[in-house]
């Protein structure tokens, strides 16, 4: 017996070969597997806007030589101590550094912390990239 369940679907031929040059692009291994991560993907978005518990990485680039900058963000990371999982700080040149740090908490505790940080004076970039606990996507 499979855990896979089949079943048919109508496309337009166009868009049946448009589908199978994307799942090939994305090096996913068949069209299935390739529709499978787009539905997990989904729900993802899905968790985030649905504001539910989720992982996320926030990544930023700043320059050191900010003399508040460092004490602020270590203040907003401890104000959320119980959203940050852990950070790596990485030296990329002698005045710019990047920092990763790993979070778990509702969508919108962990958007509110990213913005927090992004307006710390002297941050360059900031991005965050959305993930799931898993729960939703067995």
């Amino acid at each position: 017996m499979s855990d896979r369940e089949r079943f048919t679907i109508s496309i337009e031929p166009a868009l049946s070969a448009k589908l199978s040059k994307l799942a090939k692009r994305s090096g996913a291994s068949n069209r299935s597997k390739f529709l499978c991560d787009l539905i997990r993907a989904r729900l993802v978005e899905e968790e985030w806007e649905g504001n539910q518990e989720a992982l996320g990485t926030i990544t930023m680039l700043y320059d050191h030589h900010q003399r508040t900058l460092l004490n602020a963000l270590a203040d907003v990371q401890h104000d959320h101590h119980s959203h940050v999982l852990c950070t790596t700080h990485i030296h990329l040149t002698h005045d710019l550094c990047a920092e990763v740090v790993m979070v778990r908490g509702k969508a919108q505790a962990i958007r509110e912390l990213a913005d927090r940080m992004q307006r710390l004076k002297g941050m360059l970039h900031l991005a965050v990239s959305m993930s799931s606990t898993g729960k939703s996507l067995t």
